[in-house]
């Protein structure tokens, strides 16, 4: 008996570590990705309806605009994130340990500098700002709203520069450590607002409080800790700040500064057009939606994850026979995934009222376009981790830039004809581009036929 429940666990165990050492680290990570990102999938799925009922529909969408708006602010780190995890994981391959720490101190440094000088410039100008306009909410809420909006962009900045050590622990192919933080911010988030909902009436400023601080007080806890030992070598520090070398980080970084500029415009800007065109109430749908099929993203990312640092190396070494065999093996992936998003698509009414009851409709046509988008973007996903591993972001670039560019309007002219999903059609349509162009460059590149554009 014990022979044979000891034999899947020997077969298991061979197949995580047969194969390249980068694929064995990239198996193991996988692995703590789905345990670690399975509990935030469930915390989140419960964290929806909880605090649904904590306020309601009206303004829990009204949090859900302002925290994507707030957002946007994401993009004042120039694209100094992204370029430090693909510098430092350069130095970390080429054994400069010095080097290394230089890029994350003075990474450190720019941002905090960044980060205060927006602190002072929202300060100033929130109380001047209409927050209940914009929102699309009542008039009545306008004060509310301003001291909501002061507590969300100080915890956002905070954040801001906190998860830098997500960056560096990721950077350093070990993504499962780093998402242990997302997953304890969103567990002490829950059991905050668990223990609102027992002693308080629904309050907004409440809310913005539980859902700022817990993620900033993980953070700031886990900094502290990885830089007193595992990390200690890496530790930032004011004597390695070189800021000669953010031209380094900026390099690369500002190609990614644009593209996260565009993103946003692409992927945040949602939730404010459904607002004014359909009253924050109906963001709520829109965001049950996006939160149920985001099931398919998060174990998706849990693949992808790991790679982009991964691909990083293996150019670095030049070692293209393993970056051929792991694209490969995504595309596998993706078809499986999207056999599996299928299968929610048909589950989905089901779901929604065992999951958020019958007060709140969901046209089966927003779940179907919401599915078709996702499976387009994990397509996009794969090539675009090794396009930002390897640095060539040039066309990537270009294709966001225009993209943002045509979404909001397009958006707006299909929301009006179709509904509300047209929101989501519109997004799904522009992502088209990259999954025609995206594999064609990985292959020039890959077979060493990549010039112009494709090669930057």
């Amino acid at each position: 008996m014990i022979e044979n429940l000891t034999k899947p666990v020997v077969f298991l165990k061979g197949l995580v570590t047969r194969g390249h050492d980068r694929s064995v680290n990239i198996k193991k990570n996988i692995i703590g990705l789905f345990i670690i990102r399975g509990g935030s999938i469930a915390i989140s799925f419960i964290l929806v309806p909880l605090t649904i009922r904590y306020v309601n529909p009206t303004q829990y969408g009204i949090w859900l605009t302002l925290s994507s708006i707030v957002a946007w602010f994401s993009f004042f780190d120039i694209g100094f994130g992204n370029g430090l995890r693909n510098k430092f994981a350069e130095a970390i391959a080429k054994g400069d340990t010095g080097l290394a720490k230089i890029y994350i101190s003075t990474t450190y440094a720019i941002l905090a500098i960044v980060i205060s000088c927006m602190l002072v410039l929202f300060f100033c100008v929130n109380p001047f700002i209409n927050w209940a306009r914009i929102l699309n909410a009542p008039p009545n809420m306008g004060q509310e709203l301003t001291t909501l909006a002061l507590i969300v962009f100080v915890f956002f900045c905070l954040q801001f520069v906190l998860q830098l050590i997500t960056t560096v622990i990721t950077a350093n192919q070990r993504p499962a450590k780093a998402s242990i933080f997302n997953f304890l911010g969103s567990l002490f988030s829950l059991v905050v607002i668990f223990i609102l909902t027992k002693t308080t009436s629904g309050n907004l400023i409440y809310l913005g409080i539980a859902l700022g601080i817990t993620p900033v007080l993980v953070l700031a806890a886990s900094s502290a800790w990885f830089y007193t030992h595992e990390y200690k070598t890496y530790a930032p520090s004011l004597k390695y700040v070189r800021f000669n070398y953010a031209r380094d980080l900026m390099s690369l970084g500002i190609k990614f500064f644009f593209i996260q500029i565009a993103a946003i415009i692409f992927y945040q800007t949602d939730n404010i057009i459904i607002a004014q065109l359909f009253g924050p109430r109906q963001v709520t749908p829109y965001n049950i939606v996006y939160k149920y099929f985001s099931v398919v993203t998060m174990v998706l990312s849990i693949v992808m994850v790991p790679l982009w640092s991964a691909f990083t190396e293996a150019w670095v070494k030049k070692d293209m026979d393993w970056i051929k065999g792991t694209l490969r093996k995504l595309q596998i992936w993706w078809i499986v995934m999207s056999v599996g998003t299928s299968i929610l698509v048909i589950c989905s009414d089901f779901v929604y009222r065992i999951w958020v009851g019958n007060e709140i409709k969901i046209p089966f046509a927003m779940s179907l376009v919401m599915a078709v988008y996702i499976i387009i973007n994990a397509w996009n996903g794969i090539y675009s981790q090794f396009l930002n591993g390897v640095g060539k972001v040039r066309l990537q670039l270009l294709l966001a830039v225009i993209g943002s560019a045509l979404n909001i309007p397009f958006a707006i002219f299909l929301a009006k004809n179709t509904g509300i999903y047209g929101v989501i059609l519109a997004t799904t349509i522009i992502s088209l581009a990259s999954a025609i162009f995206a594999p064609i460059q990985c292959k020039k590149i890959i077979n060493n036929k990549a010039s112009g554009i494709w090669a930057k």
